[in-house]
């Protein structure tokens, strides 16, 4: 997912995405432990997308910030 995407989503959406993110790293964590991933790359991709998110929600509450 592109950032710009994530831009355009709600604070709601962004955190549910996050949650989804998180618990798509546990299983692959898991899944890695116990039997060879199908596409180890995805266990970065999720990573990268958690850290956009969470970017874009540091961003958000520094412009509430300055706002006030």
């Amino acid at each position: 997912m592109k950032a710009n995407e994530l831009r355009e989503m709600s604070d709601d959406q962004l955190v549910a995405t996050l949650k989804d993110a998180a618990e798509s790293i546990f299983r692959l964590k898991m899944q890695a432990q116990t039997e060879r991933l199908d596409a180890p790359t995805e266990l970065l991709r999720r990573r990268r997308l958690i850290a956009r998110i969470k970017t874009i929600q540091n961003e958000r509450t520094r412009a509430a910030a300055t706002a006030n």
